[in-house]
């Protein structure tokens, strides 16, 4: 992978789990830990410089999409909010996730925007637009939509696996992908 994919700041790398696909055109950038069978697509970015970026495995981050996190600051929260996303999450293409948690199997739409110190619990679907305002949290198994965003309704069992099939999908496209990329 080139240099300029993956960028360190000052003394930190992006470390890379198995099987990772990050496009020619994305950048990883610090404090940034990558599960196995993440895939990182076109223009999105990973900026973890002034706090740290987990991302679990078989986690995909769509076309345009912009992961940050926010420091310790006189205006700040104290210490600041690192970035969380949990395994098997789908982010929908040019979504902003700043400074916040989303567990395992949730589903953020195109668009969207979870802001500074916001959970979306596991099965969470924020839809796409909605904005998760700082310090709000989207329970288990919850539908978001607006901006603001707001409750909806609880997903079905056929909604919560269709999370589960999203992140698949994207797994066996980053093998295709990976498998079509030179040596």
């Amino acid at each position: 992978m080139n240099s300029t994919v993956l960028r360190p700041y000052r003394d930190k790398s992006p470390q890379l789990g198995q099987r990772v696909y990050v496009d020619p055109v994305a950048s990883v950038i610090g404090d940034v830990v990558l599960g196995d069978d993440v895939s990182v697509w076109p223009f999105t970015v990973i900026r973890g410089d002034v706090n740290y970026i987990r991302i679990g495995a078989r986690t995909n981050l769509q076309d345009g999409t912009v992961v940050h996190v926010s420091h310790d600051g006189p205006h700040a929260k104290l210490g600041g909010f690192a970035t969380v996303i949990g395994e098997d999450v789908t982010i929908g293409h040019k979504a902003v996730i700043h400074a916040c948690r989303i567990e395992d199997a949730c589903l953020v739409g195109m668009g969207a925007t979870v802001m500074d110190g916001a959970v979306v619990k596991k099965h969470g679907f924020v839809g796409a637009g909605a904005l998760i305002a700082p310090g709000k949290t989207v329970g288990e198994g919850e539908l978001w939509l607006g901006n603001p965003g707001r409750f909806v309704r609880r997903l079905s069992d056929a909604e919560i696996e269709a999370l589960h099939y999203s992140a698949g999908h994207y797994v066996r496209l980053k093998d295709d992908y990976l498998a079509m990329t030179p040596a």
